[in-house]
């Protein structure tokens, strides 16, 4: 539970960063006195602390409901060996959502001291940067304690929906071993596709809704932020349908070597778990890039608003948002990051037997590493791919319905609409982590591996 207590020791300190550098930045332009009065752009940066705050919970729900379908998904013949001795699929489920409530609360007060120091540096780091003081900002706020207990809330919510595979574990699978659902079961399930297409489809109408009402006012936000976590949700519940054959379209990338072929094969061999790998680096992905977006293309906005030239004390103020920004959406990435290596680990523990069984067949331990080092390379290129979509279409939406009404300077003209602005200097960095991500996430899992002979492994349950 160790990586657990990691993510949600990241979502709580990053939400606590996040309210106090939303409230730091309030702070900082309503004391300027060519912003100050701007009623608009009060409005604009508190729902941005509110909606941001919602992300980064989000992603945190996300990882970690996925951390425990899979260590669930793993516990399958210990979970039926104590329904054979008379205990009930709700009391199991109910003991793994209170595994996640005191990871959540273990990780929530880590969270909030690590956020909050951070806090007081970055405000002081702020003061000195931009040479500014008497703003009357004070970090110390009862509102910090708001991510933290989110975080609890959420961690133990997602725990009891990772948790649900439990209801479906009967004490005959006690004579078997964890299995997970193969690509064909999983097809078998319409229900959940077609929710899914229908998530997103609205998701898709709420951004297109806000894109449109954002030329008249900055609140076309809301329904925007709700289309892009309807739609993004949507996505999540068909990962199963749609991510397997992305894998498996990457996987050709790789060559028809023996290892790249049964690399590829794993994706829609147990859609599942190389769906609920891939998610989570989706999520980081289009996290990064959505607020790379956004503030490249709010900076095309007011440019269009201002009459095709910005102020260079705004566009700087524009630019230190964005890197700050950034910066702080980068832990997403970090979560994200965490959830593949664990996932992995996790996965390979799991498919023991089947490691041993390649070795026993004449794979030696090299092609076993290159194998699974294979996996984690398929998993981070179609999540780049997937996420890098995603983030552009979802930042340029965000600050078009966000921005096209809000006017350059006060009385000034605004409405404009614009295309997405791609900075391509931050994909391309955002390309090189995932790639040094895939040799991270890999290190462990290929160790584990090739660490036990294959007799031994084919001997284990």
């Amino acid at each position: 539970m160790g990586a657990s207590v990691l993510v949600a020791a990241l979502s709580a300190a990053f939400g606590v960063t996040l309210v106090s550098t939303t409230g730091y930045i309030a702070a900082v332009l309503q004391a300027d006195p060519y912003l100050g009065d701007s009623a608009t752009l009060a409005f604009v940066v508190s729902i941005l602390s509110v909606l941001l705050t919602a992300v980064a919970m989000y992603v945190a729900g996300i990882v970690t409901a996925n951390t425990f379908s899979t260590i669930v998904a793993g516990r399958v013949r210990q979970i039926a060996l104590l329904r054979l001795i008379g205990a009930s699929a709700r009391s199991q489920r109910a003991e793994v959502a209170r595994q996640g409530l005191v990871v959540g609360a273990i990780g929530a007060v880590i969270g909030l001291i690590v956020g909050t120091g951070l806090s007081y540096a970055g405000t002081a780091i702020g003061d000195e940067l931009l040479g500014v003081s008497g703003h009357g900002y004070v970090v110390m706020q009862p509102a910090l304690l708001l991510p933290a207990a989110i975080v609890v809330l959420t961690t133990w919510a997602a725990a009891w929906v990772g948790a649900r595979p439990v209801l479906a574990v009967t004490p005959l699978q006690a004579l078997g071993g964890s299995v997970e659902r193969g690509h064909g079961e999983v097809a078998r399930r319409p229900a959940r596709n077609i929710l899914a297409l229908v998530l997103f489809l609205v998701g898709a109408a709420l951004l297109g809704l806000g894109v449109v009402a954002g030329l008249v006012t900055p609140a076309a936000i809301l329904p925007a932020f709700a289309g892009g976590l309807v739609s993004f949700t949507g996505l999540v519940l068909g990962a199963t349908a749609f991510m397997p054959p992305v894998l498996r379209m990457v996987g050709r990338w790789f060559g028809r070597s023996a290892t790249a072929r049964l690399a590829a094969e794993n994706a829609l061999r147990h859609p599942e778990r190389s769906s609920r790998m891939s998610i989570g680096v989706v999520m980081g992905v289009t996290l990064v890039t959505m607020f790379s977006v956004a503030t490249e293309t709010a900076k095309a906005v007011f440019t269009a608003n201002a009459g095709g030239e910005l102020n260079d004390d705004f566009a700087m103020i524009l630019d230190t948002f964005a890197q700050i920004m950034v910066a702080l959406v980068a832990v997403s990435a970090v979560i994200a990051a965490v959830g593949l290596v664990n996932l992995l680990t996790i996965g390979v523990v799991q498919r023991r037997r089947e490691l041993g069984l390649l070795r026993a067949l004449g794979l030696s331990g090299a092609q076993v590493r290159r194998m699974v080092l294979l996996e984690a390379a398929h998993i981070t290129v179609a999540s780049l791919v997937t996420g890098l979509a995603l983030g552009i279409a979802y930042g340029w939406a965000g600050a078009q319905s966000l921005l096209g009404s809000v006017p350059t300077e006060p009385g000034g003209s605004a409405g404009s609409f614009v295309l997405p602005a791609v900075p391509w200097v931050p994909v391309l960095l955002l390309a090189l982590a995932m790639a040094a991500l895939t040799v991270v996430a890999a290190v462990t899992p290929t160790r584990l591996a090739t660490s036990i002979a294959p007799v031994e492994a084919l001997a284990a349950d």
